[in-house]
């Protein structure tokens, strides 16, 4: 017998879930939308890209403002390899009736482990002058 499309549709979640340009923009969206502190990424981010991600966690951009008041969610992240060892990956993201975008850099580490080098919200980035 072959599988339901209820059950391939579910594998196709899982398969999406535990590549790493999903997986971390779902940690990025729980930390950016306050539902999660930002030292929950501390073993999964550089130095660099956890300065960035606390500066922005800092003001929480992906909560639920307003009336509605539906979390965030990934709609798509998808990433490019430009060499071995690095993902430069994107993620658009829902936040009540509007689009976000998060930019951020995947790099395997010598434990072979992904984490993050770098993240940007909007094209913004609070390490560069002026907030972009």
């Amino acid at each position: 017998p072959s599988p339901s499309a209820s059950a391939l549709r579910a594998a196709a979640a899982r398969e999406r879930e535990r590549q790493p340009p999903y997986w971390f923009a779902n940690r990025l969206v729980l930390v950016l939308s306050g539902q999660r502190p930002v030292h929950t990424l501390l073993g999964h981010t550089r130095a660099a890209a956890y300065e960035q991600l606390s500066g922005l966690a800092s003001h929480a951009p992906l909560r639920p403002r307003g009336a509605d008041r539906r979390s965030p969610a990934v709609l798509d992240a998808r990433g490019r390899r430009p060499r071995d060892g690095v993902i430069e990956a994107f993620a658009r993201i829902v936040t009540g009736e509007r689009q976000r975008a998060i930019a951020f850099r995947l790099e395997l580490c010598p434990d072979r482990r992904w984490r993050c080098a770098a993240v940007e919200l909007d094209g913004q980035s609070p390490s560069r002058p002026g907030g972009r």
